[in-house]
């Protein structure tokens, strides 16, 4: 696998954060989980977000920050803000949570393409120094992401 520098987010909203909203570039020398998801996906409730949950609790934000990517491709008109923002609530999602720009030019948002994402829930783990390590689509192992994780700290 080669690796790559990983796309800065391109971001039209933010929830769950206060000040100035992270970039990849001020969160070098941390490992980063990003953890794209659409509120509408049986996936992403039962599986990516559970995961980033525990991740988000389980290491310290000093050596991991989770992110998670609202990245919409199918179902838009359901999917606004002030139901995302309910979603957060109900959910209790205490990560920053990003809302990926809109494509330009068909359904596929700014970001889910800069990392050719497949579809949600995508979990990509980014190393200290910027790198993508991991790219999966689909329900990952806890305890492989964790070992992942706990490798990339090391």
């Amino acid at each position: 696998m080669s690796l790559a520098l990983a796309p800065e987010l391109q971001v039209t909203r933010w929830f769950n954060v206060s000040g100035e909203p992270p970039t990849l570039e001020k969160l070098r020398g941390k490992v980063v989980v990003l953890h794209a998801f659409q509120m509408l996906c049986p996936g992403c409730v039962n599986g990516g977000l559970p995961q980033a949950q525990k991740i988000a609790a389980l290491f310290p934000p000093s050596d991991v920050a989770v992110i998670g990517v609202h990245t919409v491709f199918e179902h838009h008109a359901a999917m606004t803000d002030v139901s995302l923002a309910a979603f957060i609530h109900e959910y209790r999602l205490k990560f920053p949570i990003a809302v990926d720009q809109p494509g330009d030019d068909g359904p596929i948002p700014r970001t889910m393409a800069a990392y050719g994402m497949r579809g949600t829930p995508t979990l990509i783990l980014i190393d200290r120094g910027g790198l993508v390590r991991r790219h999966a689509f689909g329900a990952e192992d806890d305890m492989r992401v964790g070992a992942e994780i706990a490798m990339l700290l090391g």
